[in-house]
């Protein structure tokens, strides 16, 4: 293990010196650690990556709890005022029409698969990622606008489909147990819970920081630190008082980010270091995840990952932006780009260790399929199709690109430095 460690270690500082030439061949560092951890599974064998069960819940409980933290707090609501309708038809009609129609899916398509376990399914895959496609998030061919849209989708969609998979997973777990500690209505008061206690924890933080950075007790340096430990106890708090941690990490994220008043760089560690977690996570699949799930795939499970990508995700989204003045070529664009990334990642690293073999062996070789098959397909159409676009975009009179102000991070070592460059040299303080 100390080897595998080493070589873990090593590959993340070669990625750190060539991610930018790598990413203009499209080798993404989802793509690129996805593949590392096939190797170090059951690919040529180099070395045996067998980390424990509670290692790895470990990491997929604190990557997912500090993405939901820093995403949420890196909102801002002053800048997306201006498309705000555009938002609210994608995280509150579209997400939804997703999961249902996913869950319709799931239960006619899968065999064996309970009501609950298709609502895990469905709520597992309809978060999306923009890392997938980060070449196409800071191609400035691409309007701003569109690339904004996108990013914010991807950093809101996990936190609001959390509950979903919280609930499916309590439902299938019970439905396999004769104890009545893990039910639907106990998953329910977990998420009232966490939902109140994050609310509070970030509002009382995000003044905190602000009084104390307006008094001059403390510095924007040491200040990052202390949000990066804020992320996390918000979600190991909540668990202590009985609540749902990860729901209270995405919501104390909002309340702090609508608060603290600090500048954006107070963030800069923590999602560095929600970067890092996130590429450990990425070999986790590979190494594990992949090889579990491709034991039990059906073909069915592959035909629901195929449809998963396209009419289940294309359909609401069109349906969500009817009449919102966006062409069909952008509607087109923005529903293709939805790739399932690391939170439905995460999920199935959850599912895997919470629910027994009989119940995840069915549902979680979906989700690992669909993952996939979505770093492969939107890591290839990333920037052929982002050029496309733009020009098509062009030629209609679209807005001009630019740089999208107050965007989230793009998840991912490589996007993500990209992304804070762009940041900085526009705004001038980093």
């Amino acid at each position: 293990m100390d080897a595998t460690f080493s070589l873990i270690l090593l590959l993340l500082f070669l990625w750190s010196l060539f991610s930018q030439r790598l990413a203009r061949v499209e080798l993404t560092a989802p793509v690129a650690f996805v593949l590392l951890g096939l190797l170090l599974s059951k690919g040529i064998g180099v070395l045996d990556l067998a980390p424990s069960p509670v290692t790895v819940r470990t990491l997929a409980e604190v990557t997912l709890a500090w993405v939901l933290f820093t995403d949420a707090a890196r909102l801002s609501f002053r800048a997306l005022r201006p498309e705000l309708g555009l938002y609210v038809r994608l995280l509150l009609l579209g997400l939804p029409m997703c999961i249902g129609l996913g869950t319709l899916l799931a239960m006619g398509l899968l065999p064996g698969v309970s009501g609950w376990a298709a609502l895990y399914v469905a709520a597992a895959l309809a978060p999306t990622d923009a890392a997938l496609g980060a070449t196409m998030m800071v191609d400035p061919v691409v309007p701003a606008r569109i690339r904004r849209l996108i990013n914010v989708e991807s950093g809101l969609n996990d936190g609001i489909a959390t509950p979903f998979v919280v609930l499916a997973l309590a439902g299938v777990a019970a439905a396999g147990s004769t104890s009545d500690t893990h039910t639907p209505g106990g998953a329910l008061v977990e998420l009232a819970i966490g939902l109140i206690y994050g609310t509070v924890l970030g509002l009382v933080a995000g003044w905190g920081l602000r009084h104390a950075l307006r008094k001059g007790w403390a510095t924007e340096d040491v200040a990052g630190s202390g949000v990066l430990a804020l992320a996390l106890l918000s979600y190991t708090s909540a668990i202590a008082i009985g609540g749902n941690g990860f729901v209270a990490a995405f919501v104390a994220g909002l309340a702090f980010g609508s608060t603290h008043g600090a500048p954006q760089r107070v963030l800069l560690f923590v999602e560095q270091t929600a970067s890092l977690f996130s590429v450990l996570v990425w070999l986790l699949f590979g190494a594990v995840l992949v090889p579990a799930a491709f034991d039990h795939l059906t073909w069915q499970a592959a035909l629901y990952a195929v449809l998963s990508l396209t009419v289940v995700r294309m359909l609401p989204v069109a349906l969500s932006l009817a009449g919102s003045g966006l062409d069909r070529k952008t509607v087109l664009f923005v529903g293709w780009f939805g790739p399932r990334g690391l939170a439905s990642v995460i999920f199935g690293l959850l599912a895997v260790e919470e629910l027994a073999p009989p119940a995840w062996q069915t549902i979680v070789p979906v989700v690992a399929c669909t993952v996939l098959l979505s770093v492969l397909a939107h890591g290839i159409t990333s920037s052929p199709l982002a050029q496309r676009y733009g020009k098509a975009s062009a030629v209609t009179g679209a807005p001009p690109a630019g740089p999208a102000e107050n965007e989230l991070p793009i998840r991912g070592m490589g996007a993500g430095s990209i992304s804070g460059r762009r940041r900085g040299g526009r705004d001038g303080r980093t």
